[in-house]
């Protein structure tokens, strides 16, 4: 099975390294979880923020 990647400047999912690595997210295991890699990001996002928030004020 392959790696799944998603191609930030077209939103496209792409299976294996075909865009520029500027343009990828990924990899991903498989199409749909690719398909979510904006959602997928942004709940990292928010849970680094909060995690750097809490050492703050350690």
């Amino acid at each position: 099975m392959g790696e799944y990647w998603y191609n930030t400047r077209t939103g496209e999912v792409e299976e294996g390294k075909i865009s520029n690595s500027i343009d990828r997210a990924g990899p991903f295991a498989t199409r749909e979880e690719a398909a979510r890699a904006p959602e997928i990001i942004a709940e990292r996002s928010r849970k680094w923020a909060a995690e750097e928030a809490a050492d703050d004020t350690k």
